[in-house]
């Protein structure tokens, strides 16, 4: 088993990200497998100078350790430009010169699983290659990936089985923004298989991120690189929305200013994650004692007492 910790330096670590990482790995430890730390630092203009240290920092606050990294996406943008070329040269990809207002203002663009518009295919077989593309639009195009009709199914290690019609659901997908810069999909495809990852666990908000990437793994003829996926409930405000600045300062940082210490902090997790345990642990104690399926199923709400809990002293 190969897995791994991968924050984005757009912000800081909150209670939602430190509790996939802990899961992550205490799945690892207990299978005695091993544990990337890869920072995902593709989204340019959002970075935070400074962010990748930092995650870094709260993941050792917290005791959690790697095997291997801490790797950057940043530096493969040529790796991931091979295999936009490739996919393009078999017809599996194509120029889009669509802006984001140009798909939410298209009238047959229902939404699709992620509440983001469906791409209406106004670009598929309208350009010869990205040259001709950039000459109409006068700017550089995005690639999409193209989606076949087909159903895409698969095993979640925690959902059970799961199916999706791709081409209804989610519609053709950027693999290559208009900058250049390889998105997300594309991109963690390559590296989870450059790395050789054989299990991705992360919150389910991602869960419809992976029929994308079924789709990019067989069309790169990486089909038996696909890894096992496991999607865990987020971690919501008492609004029911995902965690965000409007629920207060959930971040690590902010805890640690706060004196707060580390087994406090694990203690919250560990409750979240299904394990019984008292006010404090050290993450090393919660590898015998985790059982994915007893992991609770719904989403794990954070409410204002367990942010007065995390803040009494003991």
């Amino acid at each position: 088993m190969l897995t791994r910790l991968a924050p984005s330096p757009t912000g800081a670590l909150h209670l939602g990200n430190a509790r996939t990482f802990l899961i992550t790995w205490l799945l690892a430890r207990q299978s005695q497998g091993r544990i990337l730390l890869r920072i995902e630092d593709l989204d340019g203009p959002r970075i935070k100078s400074g962010a990748d240290q930092q995650a870094i920092e709260d993941l050792r606050w917290l005791g959690l350790d790697w095997d291997e990294g801490p790797t950057y996406q940043s530096p493969r943008a040529a790796v991931y430009r091979q295999a936009v070329e490739h996919l393009l040269a078999s017809g599996q990809a194509y120029p889009c010169i669509c802006s984001r207002r140009d798909v939410n203002q298209a009238a047959s663009a229902p939404h699709g699983q992620d509440a983001g518009p469906i791409y209406p295919g106004t670009c598929r077989g309208k350009f010869a290659s990205i040259a001709e593309a950039e000459r109409v639009a006068g700017h550089p195009p995005a690639v999409r990936f193209q989606v076949p009709d087909i159903t895409v199914k698969w095993m979640d290690e925690f959902h059970g089985p799961q199916q999706c019609e791709v081409a209804r659901e989610l519609g053709d997908f950027v693999i290559l923004k208009a900058d250049g810069v390889a998105a997300y999909q594309l991109a963690v495809v390559l590296d989870d298989t450059a790395s050789g990852v054989t299990h991705v666990i992360r919150g389910d908000d991602l869960l419809n991120s992976t029929p994308r990437q079924i789709l990019l793994h067989r069309a790169l003829q990486l089909s038996d690189k696909i890894p096992r996926y496991c999607h865990i409930p987020l971690v919501i405000g008492s609004d029911g929305r995902r965690l965000a600045k409007r629920h207060g300062d959930t971040r690590l940082a902010y805890y640690r200013e706060q004196g707060v210490a580390p087994g406090r902090l694990l203690a919250l997790l560990a409750k979240w994650s299904g394990i019984p345990v008292g006010d404090s642990v050290d993450a090393q104690q919660l590898i015998k004692h985790f059982d994915l399926q007893k992991v609770p199923k719904h989403p794990i709400t954070f409410f204002p007492a367990d942010d007065a809990w995390l803040r009494t002293k003991i």
